[in-house]
């Protein structure tokens, strides 16, 4: 039997998750019906498909820059390093059954030594994501995660949540200013073209389709900052729950709106993402 392909599922949910693959789900189902974009046979995650998790930081630093450290620059048309180190490294296996799965990763690449645990369950009627990190080097620091989801965005699909403050931002989607912002609550007229950060986000989004509502709900460490990628270009909709703002080690006039989380060697930061969904006939957010 293959571990890195793994397939859970619960009376609701189906998942398919690719260990090898950043631990990432390669395709969600509720009742049979794709919430994100299935990810093409043979596909690596990163692409407009799937799921992947951002550690030790979420969305980009400026020049890989954290603090004294430079850190691999993988996007470098636009000089950032982005979405983290565990998305480009397998996980293993630790439990499974036929509903729930726990994968573990252990990373070293300086300055980081990290440990990572990701359960993902299929339960009676939600999908749970619980995630623990936790600093296993000497040194204390900055640690954040995110989760990037590319759901589906068929035609008139509504996403509605609470924030207290909206980004703006520079042309390599790097935070300049923030203010004061409810959120959101409208169709393709308030959220396509969007790749905007939300901070004081209360932890709770919802996506409405046709016919169905996906209603997320996030806890932790995951439930303070949101970003949200609706491109002109593709059918797809990211609403990523992150524990930090973009750049926030390089930012420090707008990292109150989002800090990352300085981890002492053994300290652990955690959060939990739980996805349920409804059927509503005007698909109404």
């Amino acid at each position: 039997m293959d571990d890195t392909l793994l397939t859970i599922a619960g009376p609701d949910w189906e998942a398919r998750l690719a260990a090898a693959d950043g631990g990432g789900l390669t395709a969600l189902r509720h009742r049979g019906r794709d919430v994100l974009v299935p990810a093409p046979e043979g596909a690596r995650l990163g692409g407009p498909f799937g799921a992947f998790w951002m550690i030790p930081w979420a969305n980009r630093l400026d020049g890989g820059r954290l603090g004294l450290h430079r850190l691999p620059m993988n996007r470098p048309q636009d000089g950032t390093a982005i979405h983290g180190l565990s998305r480009d490294r397998p996980w293993r296996v630790a439990e499974r059954s036929a509903s729930r799965v726990a994968l573990v990763q252990d990373v070293a690449e300086a300055p980081y030594r990290y440990a990572a645990r990701l359960v993902v369950a299929a339960e009676e009627e939600r999908l749970l994501l619980d995630l623990a990190v936790s600093n296993t080097g000497e040194e204390a620091l900055p640690f954040g995660a995110g989760w990037h989801p590319w759901f589906v965005r068929p035609l008139g699909t509504r996403l509605s949540f609470r924030a207290t403050h909206r980004c703006t931002h520079d042309a390599r989607c790097l935070p300049v200013s923030a203010e004061p912002d409810s959120g959101l609550d409208g169709g393709e007229e308030a959220i396509l073209g969007l790749d905007t950060h939300f901070a004081g986000w209360d932890g709770v989004a919802r996506i409405a389709w046709p016919g169905l509502v996906l209603t997320m709900t996030a806890s932790g460490a995951l439930a303070t900052n949101l970003q949200v990628y609706a491109p002109r270009d593709r059918a797809v909709l990211c609403v990523e729950p992150s524990s930090h703002l973009p750049d926030a080690a390089n930012r420090p006039d707008l990292a109150p709106l989002g800090p990352m989380r300085v981890l002492a060697p053994g300290g652990t930061l955690s959060g939990r993402i739980g996805l349920e969904c409804s059927h509503a006939p005007g698909g109404t957010a």
